[in-house]
């Protein structure tokens, strides 16, 4: 807390979140794009304040996103959508005060108890991480881009396409132990390999805004519903409905936030899924019940919680916001991982007493400041979107001083777009260019150290059971690409 308490960090944290609600309340943009955009901020200040204002950004944007959800049916941002679906039907009926409230609630709970996992599992699992040798750190790695692109959204295949992707785009640059440039083309810009702002900020940021640019047009909050705080005051009823399934869906979210490659996306779906499942009045669900609105918000900020533990004690981004902070932190010469505990304590536990500080900061942004929230709301996209593309192109200018990265950013960006028209998600191509160089190295180092022998990846137990479920994993991903072929349905 002596390090979050310090004035530097507390203004990045401010920042932090109220950017992150921000953009979680304007549809269309999300974290992962902002994140993007802000990247090169980060590398004029110390490691521990970028990833204090980053990590802000993120869990923020669980926050805000469910304000556009619930009052114009737009998800912030993908864990949102599942908001929708009882949140705008709370609106129309006169509730959206409640609604507000009661999500705003939940996630400050939800998140708190997610950082409470956070801090009572990181140190174990680190010490455990440290038995860990090359072939364990590989296999490991294997299965954290696997589970990224068979768990996420969409086909699995498209899934694994995507990481073999990144992995050719993580191979571009100079090999480390030779010295070799490899497939850079003769093109000096590349020796280093393709600069992972760039990337980012073209796949998330320029594709996402062409994207939005086709579907969203300039809607308008409806002006006609006045929120006063009296009008946010949940009932009795919405109070008995609302700490069992806040409970269970913090419980939900942070089970599947600490799994390398779900997100918070798929907690808040699961957990939807699970109260709808055990409730005895289903059929509520869909029209305006609080439970559908409490449930997700509180698995979506106890997920991005918990994403933090493989991300910072194992060196495995659970998303591509994680893997973007991954970068940021090789980036400031900090390497992620089981010593990040014992060799950076102030970075560790500065970042983990940031999030409570962040929570509490998110709760008083919220309730007072939700009718700025919905004025921000009548901003014409037509402004909104070229700020967006300049200040991409003025960060990504400015980390190498080179137009060379602008160009790269618009061709990223065109390949974003296509990649969304074809449905593949673009997020396992990130992680993928991210891990494949750790990969690598790992792989090289295991292979040196057993003078070639390729058997010690399945001799030693821990590898061989990573090498066990990746193979699992695959092997269903194969299973069900026939199986939607054999019995063909309709993509939504």
């Amino acid at each position: 807390f002596q390090t979050a308490f310090s004035l530097q960090n507390l203004m990045y944290c401010f920042i932090g979140v109220f950017l992150g609600t921000f953009v979680g309340v304007l549809p269309g943009i999300g974290a992962l794009a902002t994140i993007s955009m802000l990247l090169p901020l980060t590398f004029y200040v110390p490691p521990t304040t970028a990833l204090i204002m980053l990590a802000g950004i993120y869990y923020g944007t669980q926050y805000g996103g469910s304000t556009a959800s619930i009052l114009m049916n737009l998800p912030g941002t993908p864990s949102s959508a599942v908001t929708c679906l009882d949140g705008y039907p709370m609106s129309n009926s006169g509730r959206a005060g409640v609604a507000l409230f009661v999500t705003t609630l939940a996630s400050f709970i939800g998140g708190s108890i997610g950082i409470v996992i956070l801090t009572l599992f990181s140190p174990s699992l680190a010490e455990v991480a440290l038995a860990f040798g090359p072939a364990e750190y590989f296999a490991m790695m294997l299965l954290g881009l696997v589970a990224a692109s068979t768990l996420s959204q969409g086909s699995p295949v498209k899934g694994i396409a995507m990481v073999l992707v990144g992995l050719c785009l993580g191979m571009v640059g100079t090999d480390v132990q030779t010295g070799q440039q490899r497939y850079t083309f003769g093109i000096p810009e590349l020796s280093d390999g393709f600069n992972l702002v760039a990337i980012a900020m073209g796949l998330f940021g320029v594709g996402e805004v062409i994207a939005s640019v086709n579907k969203i047009r300039d809607q308008k909050a409806d002006q006609r519903q006045k929120i006063t705080f009296r009008s946010m005051v949940p009932t009795r009823d919405d109070w008995s409905r609302f700490w069992w399934p806040m409970l269970r869906g913090t419980g939900v979210g942070s089970f599947f936030g600490a799994l390398p490659g779900t997100g918070t996306a798929i907690s808040a779906f699961m957990a939807y899924a699970v109260e709808k499942k055990i409730s005895k009045t289903p059929e509520r669900f869909g029209k305006g019940a609080v439970e559908g609105v409490v449930s997700p918000e509180a698995a979506n900020n106890a997920a991005s919680q918990t994403a933090f533990i493989p991300t910072l004690t194992l060196g495995i981004p659970g998303d591509a916001v994680m893997a973007l902070m991954l970068g940021a932190m090789i980036i400031a010469g900090v390497q992620p991982g089981p010593r990040l505990i014992t060799e950076h304590p102030e970075i560790f536990w500065g970042l983990v007493a940031s999030f409570w500080i962040g929570n509490v900061l998110l709760v008083i942004l919220n309730l007072p400041l939700i009718g700025m929230w919905v004025k921000l709301l009548q901003i014409p996209y037509r402004f909104l979107f070229p700020s967006i593309l300049m200040f991409i192109a003025i960060g990504v200018f400015s980390v190498n001083n080179n137009t060379f990265d602008i160009f790269m950013v618009l061709i990223f960006g065109v390949f974003g777009y296509f990649l969304m028209l074809l449905r593949f998600e673009p997020a396992p191509l990130l992680l993928g260019y991210i891990l494949g160089p750790l990969m690598e190295e790992h792989l090289r180092r295991a292979m040196l150290l057993s003078r070639g022998d390729a058997t010690v990846f399945v001799t030693r137990p821990i590898s061989a059971a990573f090498i066990f479920v990746t193979t699992a994993l695959l092997l269903w991903a194969i299973y069900a690409a026939i199986k939607g072929k054999i019995n063909p349905k309709i993509d939504d």
